[in-house]
């Protein structure tokens, strides 16, 4: 019989501080043997799907939550069964060696063992140790939990059988958000009998749900409000007249954000309607060129250039109302966010330093932002520093709207449907492209003067890409 030891891995934060995930499905089962950084579970933030790697090689002996749960951050959500010498050392330290001897004493003449490197929690594999560069560690991510740490000096290691299982049960009095508390047999009374926790009141400490509290509830005949086991709270059959859908991950950060932006930022909408013809027909140009075979490029890739190239010359639209400091940052590098619509809903990655890249590689990188984005595998990181967007709601059919703020941003585009329209043209009428801009911005960072600046400055680049040669 081996040595090992149960270890826990709490739910660490995905980045920019997040409080919260849902578990959308694992990878893995019970009794499955799983290595370091092996994908074990996928998990949906507030911002993006993530999949989450083993920080353990061992054995899974108990999957704490179910898929369509949200978990908070620093929760169990898996337990493995590893060697006694498993898991990551702390940062910067040497591990100590662990070797026993069958009384459960160091052999003698044991050499301390080699330094360990932390697991990547959040990344795409183990740290090569050959590798002569520094690891990169994700952020934020909080320690995960060695329960061979609090065994007293001395003491045996602990001897689990294989069969074994630890079940942890919820603890009274510890806070755990909106997230309905129970413990895990409570859960299965209750996905069994179709019953969402979130409708139950708990009666136990701190608000705990109990198996009295589930089985009352379904006495109640209140069972019809039960939730469907992919997270839908009524299927909408035969007979149903209405469908219920519970607000969480990015949807509900969404609406959160929106909300916040509209009431905190007084916007301001601008529109200009401009002959494109010319960029339309610099397009085609370009799609017969070398450089740009196998590209896509489209009205998108140009309007994006023509605001990297408006906001050097209006920097107040490439800024931030900083409310705590008093402080209004202009930023000196723009992070060009695309607003993206995907299955899980609106999100707004952005391309890092944009204003540093051609248009062939930011043809490049609008192609990758939207391919990612549409898969809904978008890094937290690349969803959070934006400091100016653009919306593309013209390939909806949609001419002009009032873009809301992206929080923290002081102006968001629209970029409207390319149309054929009469239009004047050299003293006649004539058959052009037309496509109408919708300018938002926060009036507290940019005057009307400025605003109209900018987005005459992207129609004149659009209406006639040669304008650029007096720009830059």
């Amino acid at each position: 019989m081996s040595v090992t030891m149960i270890k826990e891995f709490r739910l660490p934060d995905l980045g920019e501080g997040l409080t919260e995930s849902e578990i959308l499905s694992w990878k893995v089962a019970v009794g499955d043997t799983v290595s370091l950084n092996q994908v074990i579970a996928e998990v949906e933030t507030a911002k993006a799907v993530v999949e989450l790697p083993s920080p353990f090689a061992g054995v899974i002996r108990e999957l704490h939550e179910q898929p369509g749960t949200v978990v908070e951050v620093g929760k169990p959500i898996v337990s493995f069964e590893v060697a006694d010498d498993a898991g990551p050392a702390p940062a910067g330290h040497a591990a100590p060696s662990r070797g026993v001897t069958p009384a459960g004493q160091r052999a003698s003449g044991e050499e301390p063992a080699a330094p360990k490197r932390e697991p990547n929690l959040v990344g795409y594999g183990a740290v090569v140790e050959s590798s002569g560069r520094p690891a990169r560690r994700p952020r934020n991510l909080p320690p995960v939990e060695r329960s061979g740490d609090t065994t007293p000096a001395g003491a045996a290691p602990v001897r689990i059988e294989p069969a074994e299982t630890i079940v942890i049960e919820a603890r009274a009095g510890v806070p755990s958000g909106d997230r309905p508390r129970s413990t895990p047999p409570v859960r299965k009374l209750a996905r069994d009998h179709g019953v969402d926790l979130a409708l139950v009141t708990g009666t136990g400490p701190a608000g705990l749900i109990t198996r009295e509290d589930v089985q009352e509830f379904l006495r109640q005949g209140s069972a019809g409000q039960a939730a469907a086991p992919a997270g839908q709270k009524r299927a909408g059959g035969q007979g149903e007249r209405e469908t219920r859908t519970p607000i969480k991950g990015v949807r509900k950060h969404t609406a959160a954000a929106m909300v916040s932006s509209a009431f905190t930022a007084p916007h301001v909408t601008e529109f200009l309607t401009v002959d494109v013809t010319p960029s339309m027909e610099l397009l085609a140009k370009l799609r017969g060129t070398r450089t740009f075979a196998g590209l896509k490029l489209t009205p998108l890739t140009l309007a994006a250039k023509a605001v990297l190239i408006a906001l050097s010359r209006n920097p107040s639209l490439n800024s931030r109302w900083d409310e705590a400091n008093q402080e209004i940052v202009t930023f000196n590098y723009v992070n060009l966010g695309i607003a993206a619509a995907t299955p899980r809903g609106l999100t707004v990655p952005n391309i890092k330093d944009a204003h540093a890249l051609t248009l062939e590689q930011l043809a490049e990188a609008l192609a990758l932002l939207a391919d990612t984005a549409r898969s809904g595998k978008t890094a937290p990181a690349d969803l959070s520093g934006g400091t100016m967007s653009i919306t593309n709601i013209g390939v909806f059919g949609i001419d002009a709207g009032t873009p809301i703020l992206n929080p923290g941003e002081a102006a968001i585009l629209a970029l409207g449907a390319v149309r054929s329209m009469p239009w004047e043209y050299r003293g006649e009428v004539a058959l052009r492209q037309v496509m109408t801009l919708s300018l938002s911005f926060d009036h507290r960072l940019v005057d009307g003067e400025q605003g109209s600046r900018f987005l005459a400055d992207v129609g004149a680049i659009l209406a006639e890409p040669g304008m650029v040669l007096t720009m830059v």
